[in-house]
């Protein structure tokens, strides 16, 4: 009697834990996250690689901070791997510092932020989904128009370095419903670019920039 009676609760606990691990299962689902993404950038000055025009000594460089929206889509090789890859463009000025504090030197450049992260999954509690990843990234700059104060000066063109990096990453995901929840993410990028400005076609500056992106973002996934 004893042996059939723990039989039964093992068949009994079997049926109940079955469907819930294959409900919490996430192998082969996609997620998509719809984001609200904040960009605050960097852009100081490393490297004065050129100067033909004369920079005033203490001459540095910032980027101005942006707010923008994304989407992240995901893949789950298992169900705490993923790979993770976002969509989305940031827009920024690049003004000078010290010597040049205030002047507009590139103006209006987008950036198309190109990662590929991948990610491991913790299982903390129902519902709560903390991950780390990292990866490769791909910085694609473009629209990058000389600022109003160094074209007053007699600059015709900027040129901003498309560039590789890597990405650090971290965040969670908050089950509300099934296949539906809030995720918060914040990405570390390490990526640099170098600006070229020219009067006509002649190069007269180029100087190298540590860009190093923090990106956060909040917003809902929904996994199918």
């Amino acid at each position: 009697m004893k042996k059939v009676c723990l039989s039964a609760v093992a068949a009994l606990a079997a049926s109940v834990s079955a469907p819930a691990l294959a409900q919490d299962d996430r192998a082969g689902s996609i997620q998509v996250k719809a984001f609200a993404t904040a960009v605050f950038a960097d852009a100081e000055i490393t490297d004065v690689e050129l100067d033909d025009f004369g920079l005033p000594a203490g001459t540095q460089s910032a980027a101005n901070d942006n707010v923008t929206p994304t989407v992240a889509i995901e893949y789950f090789l298992s169900n705490n791997f993923s790979l993770e890859t976002i969509a989305g463009v940031t827009q920024h000025d690049v003004d000078g510092r010290g010597a040049l504090d205030g002047a507009e030197l590139v103006s209006d450049l987008r950036i198309i932020p190109a990662t590929l992260t991948a990610k491991y999954h913790f299982d903390l509690g129902e519902g709560f989904k903390p991950y780390i990843g990292a990866g490769p990234a791909y910085f694609i700059i473009f629209n990058d128009d000389a600022g109003a104060d160094v074209a007053a000066l007699g600059v015709t063109d900027v040129d901003l370095t498309n560039e590789f990096g890597i990405a650090l990453q971290a965040g969670a995901d908050i089950e509300l419903n099934e296949g539906f929840g809030l995720s918060i993410d914040a990405k570390r990028y390490f990526i640099d670019t170098d600006a070229r400005f020219f009067v006509d076609s002649t190069e007269i500056i180029r100087t190298e920039h540590k860009l190093d992106p923090w990106v956060v973002s909040a917003g809902a996934y929904f996994r199918f």
